[in-house]
């Protein structure tokens, strides 16, 4: 038998978490960029290794995806948005916690929570990263493991598509488009 929970964060509690993020963006900014993906990865894999809820497990593998398009060569990621996730990722690697990660099945809630939070800022940044991820999965299988797909590449795919989209919608509703009535 399984419980669910709901709570609703207030605007005074979304406050104290950015209070919390901008205390671990100050702590850190000693930290290279290596010293703040390897922390963020540690607590990953902590969590990983735990009998996690499924609130927090999937959002562990939104943090994981966060850490690997950072790290991901051919993702091209932008400086802007590196340094925003960079500035996401030093919560993780910061010890003092709401909640101690020890504490069992509500250790990593506050952590979740965090989490949650970053991916409203960096949702369309993550679901482009996974788009990539998809399209470069399925264009190593076509063209070969050693294909060169990169952000480029994925950017040319996903714009023909949506051309190829548009007209396809287009030529679909031609009969009530006001231009179509005129030609």
């Amino acid at each position: 038998m399984s419980i669910q929970v709901n709570f609703e964060l207030t605007d005074i509690d979304l406050e104290h978490f950015r209070s919390m993020m901008q205390t671990a963006i100050e702590r850190s900014s000693h930290l290279s960029d290596e010293e703040i993906i390897n922390k963020a990865r540690e607590l990953v894999d902590q969590m990983e290794g735990t009998n996690v809820p499924e609130f927090v497990r999937t959002r562990m593998m939104s943090l994981s995806a966060l850490i690997d398009a950072v790290q991901d060569e051919e993702w091209q990621m932008p400086e802007d948005e590196k340094k925003e996730i960079m500035l996401s990722l030093a919560y993780f690697g910061e010890p003092e916690d709401i909640v101690p990660d020890n504490v069992p099945v509500l250790g990593y809630i506050d952590d979740a929570i965090m989490i949650e939070l970053v991916l409203q800022d960096l949702s369309l940044d993550l679901k482009a990263y996974r788009e990539f991820c998809g399209f470069r999965a399925t264009e190593e299988a076509r063209r070969g493991e050693h294909a060169k797909v990169n952000r480029e590449s994925w950017l040319a795919s996903t714009r023909a598509q949506i051309r190829s989209s548009m007209r396809r919608n287009r030529s679909g509703a031609k009969s009530s488009r006001f231009f179509s009535r005129i030609m």
